[in-house]
């Protein structure tokens, strides 16, 4: 399995600051503290951060369960929904699939805040493909 710490991403990843609590490839939860370096020009989190959360999550889980074919998930259609403003502080992010074929998967993400009150959810389209050869 590819590390998958915050400490091995791109450095755009680690700019969105997804960590990863659990990783499976029926579930992944995990965490983002957002904070100003997050914000707008308006002083709120930009709903860019959860979108990378939702693609991010969903393309782990949906790798981790074709794995062992010999392929991982790439994302095809992302549509996130930005429900609830906020400023900063803790948010959970719950990925779960709601299929999963032998060609394509979709996996829903949630993501709340420390009150459990959702500040946005996506659904994620993604496509089973082989691994590339390493050499």
């Amino acid at each position: 399995m590819p590390d998958l710490s915050l400490d091995a991403a791109s450095p755009f990843l680690a700019a969105a600051g997804l960590r990863l609590d659990e990783v499976s490839g029926t579930r992944v939860t995990g965490h983002l503290d957002l904070g100003p370096e997050h914000h707008t020009p308006w002083g709120v989190v930009h709903g860019g951060i959860y979108t990378t959360a939702v693609e991010s999550a969903a393309s782990i889980g949906a790798s981790l369960a074709v794995a062992e074919n010999g392929q991982f998930a790439v994302g095809v259609n992302n549509s996130t929904d930005f429900l609830r403003a906020t400023t900063g502080g803790r948010a959970e992010v719950v990925a779960q699939p709601l299929q999963q074929g032998r060609v394509q998967q979709l996996w829903l993400v949630t993501v709340t805040d420390d009150q459990g009150r959702t500040l946005a959810r996506g659904q994620v389209r993604l496509q089973n493909v082989k691994q590339p050869a390493r050499g």
